[in-house]
């Protein structure tokens, strides 16, 4: 399975008062980035909400290469660096899409909850969903 990188326009209203993107944004971009990841590999997350499945973010880690300017380009590659049925970690790369220079990295740990944010476990209470984040994680 090819996972797309998620491509993003830095947007003017995002940047800061020395014209570059603030900081509070790429956790935003990582959200987004990380909806688009789950609907290519099919959970989208409307889905998964009316399943009964919620994904809260337990922590985030951002780390600033270099700047990312209005009107440029960005691909923001998702990778699953470990999963239990439980928990997941996800790793981010965020690249310039004309130099492919590396501008942030970043990380998100995530746990599954029912709808009434009781933790479960994906694996004994959802195995079709539990098979495709295995799979994603084999692809990795």
């Amino acid at each position: 399975m090819i996972i797309k990188p998620y491509e993003r326009l830095a947007q003017y209203y995002e940047t800061d008062q020395m014209k570059i993107i603030h900081h509070s944004n790429y956790i935003r971009w990582f959200e987004e980035a990380r909806l688009n990841f789950l609907e290519q590999i099919g959970l989208n997350y409307d889905k998964m909400e009316s399943n009964g499945i919620i994904i809260p973010v337990l922590s985030v880690n951002c780390e600033y290469r270099s700047m990312i300017r209005f009107a440029e380009i960005v691909l923001i590659q998702i990778k699953i660096l470990s999963y239990n049925g439980i928990k997941m970690k996800i790793g981010y790369e965020i690249r310039d899409k004309k130099t492919n220079e590396l501008k942030t990295i970043g990380e998100t740990s995530h746990c599954f909850f029912n709808e009434e944010y009781q933790p479960i476990s994906l694996k004994r209470e959802y195995p079709e969903v539990n098979k495709i984040f295995q799979e994603i994680m084999n692809y990795n």
